[in-house]
């Protein structure tokens, strides 16, 4: 992923809704395709990298490892290291992460429900 130049347009609208609005804000750290994904999969227990991206087979180890590093960066996982032979790395939530868990399964629900009723609504449009 490229980097954003810090004086683009973009950039400054971003900061500047992120710093005046709380869900602008918590929507531009848990945007991206396969953060919440993830930060879903770390719910139950810790996971290593390799356990992460089976139950995510699409995602790319570059696309997983940079996402990674965000929610590290942005307090919602935790990285450890532990020195053994071979290194072994365990991700897991925050605190901060298991506040979102309840909003995460409410967002859950809302999405299935709401893909029914447009998978509904095109079964309507084909049959008329």
């Amino acid at each position: 992923m490229s980097k954003r130049k810090e004086s683009s347009t973009n950039n400054l609208n971003r900061k500047m809704l992120s710093d005046c609005c709380g869900i602008v804000y918590a929507m531009d750290i848990i945007s991206g395709r396969w953060k919440m994904l993830i930060l879903y999969n770390l719910e139950e227990k810790k996971l290593r990298f390799s356990e992460i991206k089976k139950l995510i087979p699409n995602i790319t180890e570059r696309m997983l490892t940079l996402q990674l590093k965000e929610l590290e960066r942005d307090n919602l996982i935790k990285r450890s290291i532990y020195v053994e032979v071979p290194v072994r790395v365990e991700y897991e939530l925050t605190s901060e992460a298991l506040k979102l868990s309840p909003i995460w399964h409410a967002l859950e629900i809302w999405g299935d429900e709401h893909r029914e009723l447009n998978w509904q609504a095109d079964e309507e449009k084909v049959m008329a």
